[in-house]
């Protein structure tokens, strides 16, 4: 088999959807011809901690672990949740930051460029220039965020001849929390210079949206490709669903995903209707921001809140297939129209309607209609957002709520990674 060498942060123990991506791509190339080389931090600061994933693991694959030094391990020493939030993304809004958060922003975004694991680059590149020349390794593929990653594949290849893809799981400059980074001029250039010599030096470019794909394409001439995210199949017994009209939000829950016109349109409807108040709830399965919470508050809502916090992707997987309605929440802004969660095409396949919410011409919006597994709405559709809500409640009412997916094949994970394969063979 060839090798290929895939660099990444995120693997098993780590949870939470950046894991899901290759490891399932791993768990399938060996089927395709391809032997997986991973190498992945010895000691990483993960915010999310899943040990059954590492069972998954395929045992084919070859790990590879080196240390790494991180900032984050020194700054929890003053505020071990705060670091933590900041690192799993949960950024406050501008307003609520306290002096500490924004004092941990401003060393991230302006200090540690492209991100915290930028250290990790020198000693790895050190390292896999040897590994790569005795193991006969032709392919490698690193993957971000953190885009740090792409730094170590950029000098190595630099220094050697090797084939090299950068994957981008989400973008770089663009992605909705870069400005957020209380970032200076200078460093907001250095981003750009680091992003454009990625871009125009790796072989070959792989993003998960169209959108993404066209930011880019004006950014470089190198070939892009898209392949998305997926699902795999998962050996769940189908749970019984709720007994509750459950609305189910799975994932982190950001503060700037604070979809206000979905709290009203549930406050207006507990309002109206006896029936809903009786048999509503809201469950809320990842980590939450306090401004999300707050809010519910705010509309009245927290008596029909079940909070269940981090679970294990085995049970996130099987709320997903026992709630009633699933809930999928992308920030109300331009530069996140091109991200489409992980957890969408999980959701696809566990039968339960999807209601979604997000920036108008959103990438995700097109994959819900063509699959007929949910309703897209903008934030200025409360009106329709409503009416969708309570006729799935009156379907529940019936017990025929359920969704009707057609064409996802081409989302199995299986299928994704033969299309990585054909690329794999081209270069």
């Amino acid at each position: 088999m060839k090798k290929v060498l895939i660099i990444t942060y995120y693997f098993p123990p780590a949870g939470g959807p950046g894991v899901q991506r290759w490891l399932k791509f791993v768990k399938y190339l060996p089927d395709f011809g391809f032997q997986p080389v991973v190498y992945i931090p010895e000691n990483p600061t993960y915010p999310i901690v899943d040990e059954a994933l590492v069972s998954e693991i395929s045992d084919k694959a070859i790990i590879i672990r080196k240390k790494i030094l991180e900032p984050y391990g020194l700054a929890s020493v003053f505020s071990k949740n705060k670091t933590k939030k900041i690192s799993s993304g949960i950024i406050p809004g501008k307003k609520k930051q306290s002096f500490l958060e924004k004092l941990f922003l401003w060393i991230r975004g302006n200090l540690f460029i492209p991100d915290a694991r930028v250290l990790w680059v020198k000693p790895s590149v050190q390292f896999l220039e040897k590994y790569i020349a005795e193991n006969n390794i032709e392919m490698i593929i690193t993957s971000g965020p953190p885009h740090s990653l792409h730094l170590i594949g950029l000098q190595l290849k630099q220094k050697i001849k090797v084939n090299w893809i950068a994957d981008f799981r989400d973008p770089w400059t663009t992605i909705g929390y870069h400005k957020s980074l209380r970032l200076s001029d200078s460093a907001a250039k250095k981003h750009k210079k680091l992003e454009s010599e990625v871009l125009n030096t790796a072989d070959r470019i792989l993003v998960t949206s169209k959108t993404t794909k066209t930011e880019f394409q004006a950014l470089t001439p190198q070939p892009i490709d898209v392949i998305t995210n997926g699902y795999d199949v998962e050996n769940i017994i189908k749970p019984t669903l709720d007994f509750k009209f459950s609305l189910a939000h799975i994932g982190s829950f950001l503060s700037d995903r604070n979809p206000r016109i979905l709290w009203k349109a549930l406050q207006e409807l507990i309002k109206e209707n006896p029936d809903f108040s009786r048999d509503f709830e809201l469950k809320l399965i990842g980590a939450v921001s306090k401004e999300i919470l707050d809010a519910i508050a705010e509309f009245k809502l927290d008596k029909y809140v079940n909070n269940l916090g981090y679970v294990s992707h085995k049970e996130a997987i099987a709320h997903q297939r026992r709630s009633q309605v699933l809930l999928l929440i992308e920030i109300n802004s331009d530069e996140t129209k091109s991200i489409i969660p992980g957890k969408l095409f999980e959701y696809m396949v566990s039968e339960r309607p999807i209601v979604a919410i997000g920036p108008q011409d959103s990438d995700f919006a097109e994959i819900i209609t063509s699959t007929n597994t949910g309703v897209f709405f903008t934030y200025d559709e409360k009106e329709k957002l409503k009416a969708q809500i309570l006729d799935y409640y009156n379907q529940f009412l019936e017990s025929k709520l359920r969704s009707h997916p057609i064409g996802l094949q081409q989302y199995s994970r299986k299928n994704l990674t033969s299309e990585l394969a054909k690329i794999l063979n081209t270069i």
